[in-house]
């Protein structure tokens, strides 16, 4: 997979860098409540009883859109994936984690705390980051199983709305088919959310300064993966 070196930067992308940096952490205000289910969606899922496919399923979509750390991971994912048959198989491992461990996730109550799967999926940003940056080859002369990580990086996305979903008394009847459901909106919305960043970044790579802000955009984004770390890590010890 093609990663950008750490020592070849162009001063652009150098000057640039610090800019980004502080809208990276204004981005990452909204990055930590990414999981956070809003209180009418909230009210709407403890009220109703029975099977409800359609709003459970435009519920999961709207998670998916609305999930930030679920967008900077998949941004990441794809920086570097050039055919589609590369990006479909990066993609369905991302899903299949993530569906699996929110489906057991809410189904057997897994009681996991919120705030350390929510600083592991800021860390899937900064591995992802550290990834597309050629860092732990330059680092430790080594390349991790990006297909690997992906799987498993999906299964802490996966459980980090399982936990949110937990937080709510969600009526038993129908309850399978509901997760269901939401499971498909979220990969809907996943489909959408890939197809925008997909489309952005076909016009961003045909154009001469991709490669010049290309270590940029994952300094920022390693950056807001380190912003969200620390904002749950430290939610974890207020709250121990």
């Amino acid at each position: 997979m093609t990663s950008v070196s750490l020592g070849g930067v162009g001063w652009r992308s150098r000057v640039i860098a610090p800019l980004l940096g502080l809208l990276a952490l204004w981005f990452s205000a909204s990055v930590a409540t990414a999981h956070n289910v809003t209180a009418g969606d909230a009210g709407y899922i403890q009220e109703i009883w029975g099977v409800k496919l359609i709003p459970f399923a435009y519920l999961g979509a709207k998670h998916m859109v609305t999930g930030y750390d679920h967008i900077l991971f998949l941004f990441g994912v794809v920086f570097f994936l050039y055919r589609m048959q590369h990006v479909a198989t990066y993609v369905s491992l991302f899903a299949l984690g993530h569906s699996t461990t929110m489906l057991l996730g809410v189904w057997f109550g897994w009681n996991v705390n919120a705030y350390l799967i929510d600083a592991i999926i800021g860390l899937s940003v900064v591995y992802k980051a550290l990834d597309n940056l050629g860092a732990y080859q330059r680092w430790f002369g080594f390349q991790p199983n990006t297909k690997l990580a992906t799987l498993i990086f999906g299964f802490f996305h996966g459980l980090g709305l399982a936990t949110k979903i937990l937080d709510y008394d969600i009526a038993h009847d129908g309850l399978l088919a509901n997760l269901i459901a939401f499971n498909v909106g979220v990969e809907i919305g996943q489909v959408l959310a890939l197809s925008l960043i997909l489309i952005v970044m076909g016009y961003w790579r045909r154009s001469n300064s991709f490669w010049c802000h290309a270590y940029t955009a994952n300094v920022v984004m390693m950056t807001a993966g380190f912003v969200l770390m620390g904002y749950q890590l430290a939610g974890l010890a207020l709250s121990a």
